[in-house]
């Protein structure tokens, strides 16, 4: 698909630190010190379905649909910039994008810090926020991702495209597992039988079409990332950020949650939409 030359895809602040300019070490080279060997099972935690309901019900709420056909109308044009339409148009324009749920509500995981490091028994990812994809009836879709705030659930951004759910349906149509990203490179692949595919041309680049063990992988990632994570001194000097501290999670109502709670401050990061408290981004996407 064309490259849209706009905002990057919103980073929901619990996420592992995107951007790092790290080289990307191949699948073969990858060190094979028996200390950073994975453990033999890292499959996440799954989120309760009752929790991906809450979630969806928040995306469905009126005032955020609202939002979601501006963002339609304005083609992913953030509030601060300019339109060549007027408001009036603009209205129009977003009641006649007729935005709907297409698809399940997805959990979305993203490579742990925990397993990066080597830590016994840390999964490989863990679900930082969920993401329902909506489409407008010109054709356009956005992802409406969603987090936990305290008892409830609430909008933190809508990004174009649908790389959340589209990913996670591949995984499942391909035989199973969990899709998982690694935002370093956008890199997403599935956790399946013990082995971590690729499902896009970064993962393929990152471990070969035929992918890599769970141990080989835990391996390649602990060479890219090891020596960045929280406490090293390439996180105490800010170079790149290094990796963000996790956010606690916090009981949801009915029972824990797979999902950490963020505050809206935390999760944003980019241009507020009126009335949800969410953040818009436009986003590049591949074939």
């Amino acid at each position: 698909m064309t490259e849209l030359n706009s905002i990057r895809r919103a980073a929901v602040a619990v996420l592992l630190a995107a951007g790092l300019g790290l080289a990307l070490a191949p699948a073969a080279q990858a060190d094979d010190d028996p200390r950073t060997a994975a453990p033999a099972t890292a499959a996440p935690a799954p989120v309760p379905a009752a929790d991906l309901a809450r979630a969806r019900g928040a995306v469905q709420d009126p005032a955020v649909l609202d939002q979601v056909g501006r963002f339609f109308a304005r083609k992913g044009v953030p509030p601060t910039q300019q339109l060549t339409i007027g408001a009036a148009e603009e209205v129009k324009a977003a009641a006649a994008s007729a935005p709907r749920l297409t698809g399940d509500t997805v959990p979305v995981y993203t490579l742990d810090a925990g397993f990066v490091a080597g830590t016994a028994g840390a999964p490989v990812a863990k679900a930082e926020f969920t993401a329902s994809k909506v489409t407008a009836a010109d054709g356009q879709s956005a992802s409406v991702w969603t987090v936990r705030q305290g008892d409830g659930w609430r909008v933190v951004n809508i990004a174009s495209g649908g790389d959340e759910s589209d990913y996670a349906a591949k995984a499942a149509s391909g035989g199973g597992g969990t899709a998982f990203r690694e935002p370093q490179i956008n890199a997403w692949y599935v956790l399946r039988d013990g082995r971590v595919l690729p499902l896009d041309d970064e993962a393929r680049r990152s471990v070969g079409t035929d992918g890599v063990s769970l141990a080989r992988y835990q391996q390649l990632v602990h060479q890219r990332y090891g020596d960045k994570l929280p406490g090293s001194a390439y996180d105490r000097s800010g170079e790149g950020g290094g990796y963000q501290v996790e956010a606690a999670a916090a009981p949801a109502a009915g029972g824990g949650s797979a999902l950490p709670a963020v505050t809206a401050a935390a999760a944003l990061g980019a241009t507020a939409l009126a009335g949800t408290g969410a953040a818009l981004r436009r986003r590049s996407r591949r074939s």
